[in-house]
């Protein structure tokens, strides 16, 4: 069994990733800052599931800041989820995007050159293909204009992954995700807020005419892929996505049909930052990690909502940014 890092362990992606590892035998310690992003309560929630796991330890650090990653120890794989996300805010406070996803990055990448670790799997995201590329959009598309400081940062990181894995051989996988979601998931995505909205009887506010679309991906097929992108694959850029896309309309219509509920709906105009659509081409996922997503729209919505209601007492209270 082995010895994991992951960092962003509080995280929604890093949480399930942690929990399927631990469930699997392995050792993980998991790192986070707990920062105020978006609602601390969402990430408390996700940790005091995993402590009260056996193999799973946490440490509250700040992969920003050099000294502290410098501390820690050697493991089998750093597993790198922690990031600053989010186009609208990364437009906002652009700098505290690149402390978080490309220094801190590259601390992660010291720690492995220093400590010989072999393995590092890095979180990237679909943002980073820009405004038009081929649909379902493969690995191969251009991904030299991003169209936010966040996409930016993710291009930034992943060219240095390279260069660490030219230089001194480490071993690297980069997932691009593609709108992930599901249970405890980020207050501040659409698929929360809507459910939440929908659920509470708020405005549910729209941006743009609600025809953009998006290919959903469930969280534990986005897991299940980070997991089996620990091979060794020397540097490879794998898209990891959702084989339905839905728009923003139907995906409406779909919560309302699920929750019983009409959304009060508030339009406003479209914002500059977000892409108008994204559907992963994943043969590359399938070829070579042999990953496909399994959950269907319709049954990982289901479970979103009834995760909701059944935490429902404090989910309400959960500010959606």
């Amino acid at each position: 069994m082995a010895n994991y890092l992951v960092t962003g362990a509080a995280g929604f992606i890093g949480s399930r990733v942690s929990e399927m590892l631990v469930e699997q035998g392995h050792s993980v310690t998991g790192v986070d800052n707990l920062n105020s992003a978006y609602d601390v309560r969402m990430k408390e929630f996700r940790l005091r599931k995993l402590q009260a796991m056996p193999g799973f330890t946490f440490q509250k650090l700040d992969i920003s800041e050099h000294a502290s990653v410098e501390g820690l120890p050697a493991f089998d794989a750093v597993i790198h989820l922690a990031a600053r996300a989010g186009v609208r805010a990364s437009v906002e406070n652009p700098w505290i995007f690149y402390e978080t996803n490309l220094t801190g990055t590259l601390n992660l990448l010291e720690l492995c050159r220093q400590r010989k670790i072999v393995k590092f799997l890095m979180a990237s995201t679909s943002s980073i293909y820009g405004a038009d590329p081929a649909y379902p959009t493969p690995e191969t598309a251009s991904s030299s204009e991003p169209l936010q400081p966040y996409a930016a940062s993710k291009k930034a990181a992943e060219v240095l992954c390279h260069t660490y894995h030219y230089l001194y051989g480490i071993d690297v996988s980069v997932v691009r995700y593609f709108t992930v979601y599901g249970p405890a998931g980020r207050p501040d995505m659409s698929m929360f807020r809507f459910a939440r909205w929908i659920c509470e009887g708020e405005p549910l506010h729209l941006y743009g005419d609600g025809e953009q679309s998006r290919g959903f991906t469930y969280l534990d097929d986005i897991a299940r892929g980070s997991i089996a992108a620990l091979k060794p694959l020397g540097y490879e850029i794998i898209n990891l996505g959702g084989h339905e896309v839905i728009s923003m309309n139907a995906l409406i219509a779909l919560l309302e049909k699920l929750i019983g509920r009409q959304a009060a709906i508030e339009r406003h105009p479209p914002n500059a930052a977000d892409m108008l659509n994204n559907w992963a081409d994943v043969g590359k996922a399938r070829n070579l990690l042999g990953w496909q997503p399994r959950v269907g729209l319709e049954e990982g919505v289901g479970r979103l909502v009834d995760w909701y209601m059944a935490e429902r007492a404090w989910a309400s209270q959960i500010k959606t940014g």
